[in-house]
């Protein structure tokens, strides 16, 4: 079993910075996709970033193509979102996600952290 669990949201101004982080544990960290996916209020969950079990593939939302970054320390057992320049409609709940696969997912995770809330105003 992987659990996962996320920190780093809260309320920040459009235009500024904020920096996720999941902490994952219960299985090897460096066999296992990471994603993140988020959920706004009254929409279904997208995803948004993913990066493969070495860190040397990612994928991306078009929605968030140059201002997310997603990265990833296999020694401290941890992935990251780093979100700049980030707008009203970036407001959601992140959630990251594992699976256990080479390859870099869009899809098809089979292991969710509880979230946390992204609130940006304008």
């Amino acid at each position: 079993q992987v659990q996962l669990l996320e920190s780093g949201g809260g309320l920040v101004q459009a235009g500024g910075s904020l920096r996720l982080s999941c902490a994952v544990s219960g299985r090897p960290f460096s066999r296992y996709a990471m994603g993140w996916f988020r959920q706004a209020p009254g929409k279904e969950r997208e995803f948004v970033l993913a990066i493969s079990w070495t860190g040397g593939r990612t994928q991306y939302a078009d929605s968030v193509k140059g201002r997310f970054t997603i990265s990833r320390d296999n020694a401290k057992n941890t992935v990251y979102l780093q979100m700049n320049s980030l707008k009203p409609e970036d407001t959601a709940v992140y959630y990251c996600a594992a699976t256990y696969t080479i390859m870099v997912p869009t899809t098809g995770y089979d292991y969710w952290g509880q979230g946390t809330q992204v609130t940006v105003s304008s």
